[in-house]
């Protein structure tokens, strides 16, 4: 079976993977390659100061972009079970896995 992600990536070895796991460490690389290209373009289309045409050009090509280059597409995710809800960003762990590490300490 064909690897399902255009790139080949290295999987995260200190936390629980799944299909969820591994298309959210995809998402943060591609963010990471494409972040500069895309904040600049962001720039120029929001630059009030620069051309109609040049603005309406840069909005063109952050469209064109993939989707999944976006910071909102990043979802934090539990490293211990995988969850995305309730994940406490100090600990990267969501509330029910952190009450279990407490108690059992």
């Amino acid at each position: 079976m064909p690897f399902r992600f255009p790139v080949q990536f290295e999987l995260p070895k200190h936390c629980y993977v799944n299909g969820r796991v591994i298309k959210d460490q995809f998402k943060r690389l591609q963010y990471a390659e494409h972040e500069v290209t895309r904040n600049a373009l962001r720039y120029i289309a929001r630059n009030t100061e620069l051309s109609a045409r040049v603005r309406l050009e840069a909005q063109l090509q952050l469209t064109a972009m993939p989707k999944y280059t976006s910071y909102s597409q990043i979802k934090n995710r539990c490293v211990a079970s995988g969850h995305a809800k309730s994940v406490l960003t100090d600990f990267k762990l969501n509330r029910v896995c952190l009450y279990q590490e407490v108690n059992m300490t």
